[in-house]
């Protein structure tokens, strides 16, 4: 199959619950960590799912979502964020049943209130605007976009031209744009090339939104070497490792598919570069949703071989609900194919971690 390895589930439950699961044709202890439903207890019937892992919240997300809940739980609601905190629409929805109010800028944040800075990061005016406002702002931003951040200072406190791979318009590339705009120029993929101009072609770099196409970004690179020899790289790749390891295990299963699932909002980038990377890899078609009742059973009509993933700002529960939904459309053969093992984790912000710290500290008298 040219496939890393699979996790079927199925026929073999009652053994995998007493500690081994299937693998190839041998049995081997360990715990498979997604869920088993009855549905999918049932006997293999010939249509089967093709479950990606890595899948679902990457380190980013994880933390950006538990800065919320942590910091409903110590300061007390409402607490604001600027933005969504992730692109999802469930998570959002979630967060906002538990205190948090979403708004698109600070001037909606009251004066002196807690806000709380997306995962997608912002420009400097955006905290010298919560300075002026009082506010007290935790920033959630991705450690891995605080890094193409630092990227575009360092090169803009050289001089260079910064070429800066992205979509217009989405947030990341507003707050990474916003570090230097004197030095900052969008590229908005292979087809924008034509329209790049530097001052000097021997000082220009190029930097990357994180959640790009791979494929797309390497191609738009290309170009612009061909224009500009002496373009620089960054010091490191760009794109995310979650969003590496998410569109290669889509390439590895895509072929195979009849369809693709990627659960994921509109609005998340990475989510919809899924379903392009199916495509583009030889999957005969491809959608993109945000709940399993969205499906639509014309989608799976003929289908023999059903592909699942979900974006890096997706919990995993919703993935279980499609499994679910397509267990009880007779896809109860699910192989969970993996390429990639991902133990990441990032800490929560500092001035949160602070103000727990001194909370718990205060409760100990």
């Amino acid at each position: 199959m040219g496939l890393a390895w699979a996790v079927r589930v199925g026929a073999a439950v009652n053994s995998m619950i007493t500690g081994g699961w299937r693998s190839g044709g041998g049995w081997w202890g360990g715990t498979y960590d997604g869920r088993v439903t009855e549905a999918q207890a049932t006997p293999q019937t010939g249509k089967r799912v093709l479950l990606a892992k890595p899948r679902g919240y990457c380190a980013g997300v994880d933390r950006a979502v538990q800065t919320v809940e942590e910091a409903l739980k110590l300061y007390g609601a409402p607490i604001y964020v600027r933005k969504q905190i992730v692109h999802n629409k469930h998570v959002v929805q979630t967060l906002e049943a538990q205190g948090a109010i979403f708004v698109e800028e600070n001037e909606e944040v009251p004066e002196g209130a807690t806000v709380i800075f997306s995962a997608h990061g912002v420009a400097p005016e955006v905290y010298e605007q919560a300075r002026v406002r009082s506010l007290k702002a935790i920033d959630a931003t991705c450690p891995l976009v605080t890094k193409v951040h630092h990227e575009a200072r360092r090169f803009a406190a050289e001089d260079y031209d910064i070429l800066l791979i992205g979509h217009e318009g989405h947030e990341e590339v507003i707050g990474t744009a916003g570090e230097a705009p004197a030095h900052i120029q969008l590229v908005d993929g292979p087809e924008d090339v034509e329209n790049v101009t530097v001052r000097d072609p021997n000082k220009v770099v190029w930097l990357s939104q994180t959640t790009l196409s791979v494929d797309e970004t390497l191609e738009t690179v290309a170009r612009l070497k061909k224009r500009l020899p002496l373009l620089q790289s960054p010091p490191s790749d760009d794109i995310c490792y979650a969003t590496s390891n998410r569109q290669h295990v889509v390439k590895e299963i895509a072929a195979e598919c009849d369809v693709v699932l990627v659960v994921g909002s509109r609005n998340s980038s990475n989510s919809v570069r899924l379903v392009e990377v199916a495509l583009d890899a030889g999957a005969r078609a491809g959608y993109l949703v945000d709940f399993a009742h969205e499906i639509d059973d014309a989608w799976l009509a003929g289908a023999t071989t059903v592909g699942l993933t979900s974006g890096a700002s997706v919990p995993e529960e919703l993935v279980q609900q499609v499994l679910a939904h397509l267990a009880e459309r007779g896809f109860t053969d699910v192989e969970e194919i993996t390429t990639a093992d991902e133990r990441l984790t990032f800490s929560l912000p500092q001035e949160l971690k602070r103000d727990m710290k001194a909370a718990a500290a205060a409760a100990r008298g």
